[in-house]
């Protein structure tokens, strides 16, 4: 069996990255935003907050909100071809 090298944010280093823009203080609205189920969203992880974070292969992609776990939401998404269910901090989530 092979051991695994590293952590879930193994070569990540441009992928997370921010813009000049979007760098700087994090807006309260952003992280008390709020989804209904049904909502398109989409997957961007925030690198300022750990808290909430998905795997960062999900990252860029698009799904809808099936509810709510707690403060985070739960997303469905296609990968591939098969449905998988993603929790997420609201951070981490854009309307689309």
């Amino acid at each position: 069996m092979v051991k695994r090298i590293g952590t879930t944010q193994r070569k990540t280093r441009y992928k997370f990255k921010l813009s000049l823009r979007e760098k700087g203080k994090l807006s309260l609205s952003k992280y008390f935003q709020e989804f209904s189920s049904g909502d398109a969203v989409g997957l961007k992880i925030s690198p300022r907050v750990t808290k909430g974070r998905f795997h960062s292969r999900f990252h860029g992609l698009s799904g809808v909100v099936k509810g709510k776990k707690g403060e985070c939401y739960e997303v469905k998404i296609k990968d591939g071809d098969k449905q998988k269910t993603v929790c997420v901090h609201p951070i981490h989530l854009k309307r689309l």
